[in-house]
């Protein structure tokens, strides 16, 4: 019996592994949310298994659910941090995280219902759902630190094993697992007194697990050292093809009218629209205000700190503007340093406190982002009190914005010509 169990749990493993990484190999084709998908639903199974299905192994007593599955899991977590990123990596992580919160939540207001009988002698057991709550919880909770645990070991372990990867996933996988079997044998003997031998026997299995899993990865490496392959062309297409490729036409019309860099409109999406949205405005008896903002002493930033911390700058700068953008506001990115916000219905005076406000939140930003803070001077004109026309107003914005710069910087100059630093 023992024996045959040992063949069951293998046979397990390689369908886990089998399917999971044909999932993750087919990611460019058919989309990663499909592998993250199934990496998910997978939670509840394993902590059900963990709680109460224990099979009888040469070595001890031992559950699926955490030596085949929640291993497995973990191994899967770190060749995706492998394959991708952090940023990538940490999607699965967090949403496992949360949802299983969610799902304790759910629980504890379901707990309230009366229930009524639909099949004779079936009841629900509220007290083992309560169980595997806790559980769940527990065992997530081990998981976020266990796969930050595991990133962190296998990126110290490439200073001295490099492209060992097979070796650097046995090391991770049996230091990180061991933690992550002590910690959860502590829950599930209070919840359930679970025996010593469990402990043991559970240990031992997941490092067996973690050897099984190094094969298999290092049959996948042989059979596909590379397999960042171009996804080939489909012979249909399903509805969520043409979702897809209806979003990236709209999100494609949508950035040809973006700076790359900062992600507000451009230069020449500035001199093609801003004259009419001020005609547009004025027709219907509204005024409109152009706020023209320029980084102070930004070729210093670039020549102290390197051009990549000041397209940063450029880029948390924009993030503000955005932050505060109303629905009647236009942000562009004139050239260089220079930002333009166009702000219909808004008046003179308005316009001037709200470039204060601008003005004090950059600064405020950039002082908790950077080693120091980032100011900007700002000249703000408004039409049709100063004029209609687009090369009028902008020329009274500039002229305003280099007598903020005059007078010290970090400050708005508006109509009353009064440099203001609120």
């Amino acid at each position: 019996m023992a024996f045959t169990n040992a063949l069951l749990l293998v046979a397990q493993a390689a369908l886990y592994f089998t399917v999971m990484m044909t999932l993750l190999h087919q990611r460019r084709s058919i989309g990663l949310g499909v592998f993250m998908c199934a990496l998910g639903v997978m939670h509840f199974l394993e902590t059900y298994l963990a709680s109460v299905f224990y099979v009888q192994l040469p070595h001890g007593i031992i559950s699926p659910g955490s030596t085949v599955l929640f291993s497995g899991k973990l191994l899967m977590i770190l060749l995706l941090y492998a394959k991708e990123d952090a940023a990538t990596v940490r999607q699965p992580i967090h949403g496992l995280l949360f949802g299983n919160f969610l799902i304790v939540g759910l629980v504890m207001l379901l707990r309230n219902h009366e229930t009524v009988q639909v099949v004779a002698g079936r009841v629900p057991d509220i007290a083992f759902v309560d169980e595997i709550g806790l559980l769940m919880v527990w065992g997530t909770l081990l998981l976020y630190i266990d796969s930050l645990a595991i990133i962190l070991l296998y990126e110290r372990l490439g200073r001295w094993l490099g492209r060992h990867f097979a070796l650097r996933v046995l090391i991770c996988g049996a230091v990180v697992l061991t933690f992550d079997q002590l910690g959860f044998f502590l829950a599930l003997h209070l919840v359930s007194d679970a025996p010593l031998s469990v402990l043991f026997g559970g240990w031992v299995a997941k490092m067996l697990a973690t050897l099984v899993y190094a094969g298999f990865f290092m049959i996948y490496l042989a059979l596909f050292p590379a397999d960042e392959e171009q996804p080939r062309p489909g012979r249909f297409r399903d509805l969520f093809q043409v979702l897809t490729y209806r979003e990236r036409y709209e999100d494609l019309l949508k950035s040809a009218h973006l700076d790359f860099l900062t992600n507000v409109g451009h230069r020449r999406q500035f001199d093609t629209t801003a004259q009419t949205l001020i005609d547009a405005a004025a027709d219907k008896g509204y005024s409109t205000s152009l706020i023209l903002i320029d980084i102070d002493h930004f070729k210093a930033v670039n020549d102290t700190y390197g051009h990549q911390a000041g397209d940063e700058v450029l880029a948390t700068v924009a993030r503000v503007l955005k932050d505060n953008q109303r629905s009647d506001d236009h942000v562009f990115r004139y050239g260089g340093e220079e930002f333009v916000v166009l702000s219909q219905r808004m008046c003179g005076e308005a316009a001037e406190s709200f470039s204060n406000r601008l003005r004090r939140q950059i600064e405020d930003v950039t002082r908790d982002a950077f080693l120091e803070p980032v100011t900007v001077s700002i000249g703000v004109a408004t039409a049709p009190t100063e004029g209609r026309k687009l090369e009028t107003l902008f020329e009274l914005a500039d002229q305003r914005l280099y007598e903020a710069k005059a007078a010290g910087r970090n400050r708005v100059v508006g109509l009353r010509r009064t440099p203001v630093m609120a």
